[in-house]
């Protein structure tokens, strides 16, 4: 018999080995195969249940499966010639190599940098995603620094805003959907004085900025200037509202709120009638403001304008026209005749009236949703807030874009700016306060709980930065007002 030289010898056991090696992919992908043929012919079986051009669809399909399967069946064939052809050279040195080692070898120099940067954003990202599921477990200091000192509990329906008087004495103000706006002691927290005289629920209160007069918008088409006159009760020790058990973000239900049958404003002083009632809108008064001076008021509405008014003859002025849609605001710059107007139409517009002869606009996008409110601030900034969740900071020298922009994870109600240090308080519709700089820093989070804390939406907010006690206030849809004590040192001190 012929003896076989060790080419041959060599060359039949590689063969051997692509064989075994060949079957035992077949075996791997005959179960797929089988499944997908099996299925076919049911369905080529299923003459009178199927329509025909669903099933030629379907029997389409499963012939592209198959085909797939045989180039990936071809596919890791030449692989393993590869691993086959490799060992052959090796066998020489008693080395082998199997697919997996491979795999590692001829592939690590290339996979090594996507690798690296696939590994470092899953680093990131579960850093981010573990540092903010951490941080809202961890104390904070701003409980210390933000402290809640009285609650102003009268209303019989939610509070839509809140308000400082500028003049001694100074009182705080609320505007509610129960037709009343309520004048307040910050010290006891009793009411000092019921506004009456509307017949529509009470959407905005301003203060004069020199005499004891408050301008108020309504849901009845109009907006009232009313004279009040109060006096300031003997203060009381106040009691520590911060000592609150249980952990924060309780929920609470409507049970919970303030019961306003109980309330202490019912045997406070009433103003029934206005002093001047302005009367040109044909929907809603959202909002009212007093110029600079307090000689003009400018009014928005539901019915797409806004209305600049002489207060001593009540006879319209301007009317602010070109919003698309309902006006949601209104606020005057505190030492220039500018007004700022917001609207739904998810522009907020400003109006100038520094020349006496001609008024000009200018109409700013910067959000995708309703615009809620848009503030002045001291100097050339205004603030503005929206429901798309966001809060920008503009330059009005150049409004192009938005010099900071604060994401937040709810609509943004009225927000306030703090003008003395600059910090914008933003109340959300989740029922959180967060208190923020002009760069969109955050500073901090007002505290809530299930006994501290507002229940339900928060409308406003307003800062009273001269005041010993209470210098921020907000509001709500839970029927009251809240008094804080931020303290601003300790607070800048932390960021």
């Amino acid at each position: 018999m012929p003896i076989e030289s060790g080419s041959c010898a060599s060359a039949r056991q590689a063969k051997q080995k692509r064989k075994s090696h060949s079957l035992s992919i077949r075996r791997t992908n005959s179960s797929e195969q089988e499944r997908a043929g099996l299925q076919r012919d049911m369905l080529e079986g299923q003459d009178s249940k199927l329509p025909s051009a669903v099933r030629n669809t379907l029997l389409e399909l499963f012939g592209q499966i198959e085909r797939e399967f045989e180039n990936l069946y071809i596919e890791n064939l030449e692989l393993r010639r590869e691993v086959d052809t490799l060992n052959e050279r090796l066998a020489g040195e008693g080395q082998t190599i199997d697919g997996a080692e491979l795999s590692k070898g001829q592939l690590k120099t290339k996979a090594s940098h996507s690798t690296s940067q696939l590994s470092q954003k899953l680093k990131t990202t579960y850093k981010a995603s573990t540092s903010k599921i951490v941080s809202s477990f961890k104390t904070t200091p701003s409980r210390a620094i933000c402290q809640l000192v009285k609650e102003y509990v009268g209303h019989r329906d939610g509070i839509w805003d809140v308000s400082v008087a500028k003049t001694q004495p100074v009182v705080l103000g609320t505007a509610s959907a129960d037709h009343t706006a309520l004048l307040w002691s910050i010290e006891t927290g009793k009411c000092l004085v019921k506004y009456v005289g509307h017949v529509g629920s009470v959407n905005s209160i301003k203060f004069h900025p020199t005499e004891q007069v408050a301008l108020t918008a309504s849901g009845d088409q109009t907006a009232h200037i009313w004279r009040y006159i109060v006096q300031l009760p003997t203060p009381q020790p106040t009691a520590d509202c911060n000592q609150v058990s249980g952990e924060d973000e309780v929920e609470c239900s409507d049970k919970d709120e303030p019961d306003g049958d109980g309330d202490g404003s019912s045997d406070c002083p009433t103003v029934r009638a206005p002093l001047t009632s302005l009367k040109s809108h044909q929907g809603v008064v959202i909002a009212a403001d007093w110029l600079v001076g307090g000689k003009q008021a400018v009014t928005a509405s539901w019915d797409r304008t806004a209305n600049l008014y002489d207060v001593e003859t009540s006879e319209l002025v301007h009317s602010l026209t070109g919003h698309d849609q309902e006006l949601t605001h209104c606020c005057t710059h505190p030492t220039q005749r500018l007004v700022v107007t917001s609207s739904r139409d998810t522009t907020f517009r400003l109006w100038d009236f520094r020349d006496p002869s001609i008024h000009s606009v200018n109409v700013f996008q910067g959000h995708t949703d309703t615009v809620t409110s848009a503030v002045f601030t001291v100097g050339d900034n205004v603030v503005s807030g929206s429901d798309d969740r966001t809060v920008k900071v503009w330059d009005l020298k150049n409004m192009r874009s938005p010099i900071a922009t604060i994401r937040t994870d709810s609509a943004v109600n009225r927000i306030n700016v703090c003008v003395g240090q600059r910090i914008i308080a933003l109340p959300h519709d989740n029922r959180q306060v967060r208190l923020f700089d002009m760069s969109g820093v955050r500073l901090a989070r007002l505290p809530r709980s299930n006994r501290q804390g507002h229940r339900r939406m928060v409308c406003c907010s307003a800062w009273c930065e001269d005041h010993p006690i209470c210098n921020l206030f907000t509001c709500g849809f839970d029927r009251q007002a809240i008094g804080w004590n931020i303290n601003i040192p300790a607070l800048l001190q932390e960021k």
